[in-house]
């Protein structure tokens, strides 16, 4: 008789502290004229949002911690998602990218590597920490023309560029065709749950 492999169980998804915003630049409210498109979002733009977001960050992250190197591992995460318009996110692109234009996506990585260009060092074993990630920036305006570009739903939309968002925290890049094609592959297996 041929011994039965052990299972191999998942590691529990960890816990993830999100701070979710929905709105304009200097902490305004959206305009009202984007209700319209908090209401295409579904599940993913309104003001209960945040309980949609929350358990799927902790699920693509349990989904990528066997990728993450030994400075990202922790069993508790914090990060902020801002869904806003295209002026701010354009005043942002402006300020930190130079590019003062309109774009779909931002991340602003809390884990980058020491000034001197060696990475952080991993955190000591043993220690609970919630590991700050940084904070994902997402135009409603853009991701709806995006959408109807891809002629897919806006809900879609904001999920590919969330999951490309977190996956530009945890330090995945593009700098060429190759790489982007892997990390759109990852993005979309991190959506469909493969």
């Amino acid at each position: 008789m041929r011994p039965t492999p052990p299972v191999q169980r998942q590691p529990p998804a960890p816990e993830v502290d999100l701070a979710f915003r929905l709105e304009s630049g200097d902490g305004l409210s959206l305009p009202a004229d984007l209700a319209d498109l908090l209401a295409r979002a579904g599940e993913y733009g309104g003001a209960a949002a945040e309980g949609c977001w929350q358990p799927l960050f902790s699920r693509w992250l349990a989904q990528l911690a066997g990728e993450l190197p030994a400075e990202l591992h922790a069993s508790a995460y914090s990060l902020g998602l801002l869904l806003t318009d295209d002026a701010t996110i354009a005043a942002l692109n402006g300020q930190w990218r130079q590019r003062p234009e309109p774009t779909d996506v931002l991340s602003f990585a809390a884990q980058e590597e020491c000034e001197d260009g060696r990475p952080l060092p991993p955190l000591p074993a043993g220690l609970e920490t919630c590991l700050e990630l940084g904070d994902i920036v997402i135009s409603l305006e853009t991701a709806a023309r995006q959408a109807e570009a891809h002629d897919h739903s806006l809900a879609e939309e904001l999920l590919f560029l969330a999951s490309h968002g977190l996956l530009h925290l945890l330090g995945w890049d593009h700098p060429d065709e190759a790489s982007l094609a892997t990390m759109l592959s990852r993005q979309e297996a991190l959506i469909t749950g493969a």
